[in-house]
């Protein structure tokens, strides 16, 4: 099993998968099938951040099945 589950909405990479539904968005639709992430600490002076659409530092997946 994975250890981690992401956010189908958001991309964002969830450590506990046991969670129902997105810490950061509230959505429920999460996956294990996923690859690569990037770890944004200042959203606000990153480019990478402003191309995904992040506004909160945290770990987000670059590809989502």
């Amino acid at each position: 099993m994975a250890d981690r589950v992401v956010c189908r909405e958001c991309h964002r990479v969830q450590e506990n998968v046991e969670v129902e539904a997105c810490q950061s968005c509230g959505s429920t639709s999460l996956t294990e099938d996923w690859a690569g992430y990037v770890v944004i600490t200042h959203p606000e002076e990153s480019r990478i951040a402003e191309e995904m659409e992040v506004t909160e530092p945290g770990a987000y997946a670059l590809k989502v099945r």
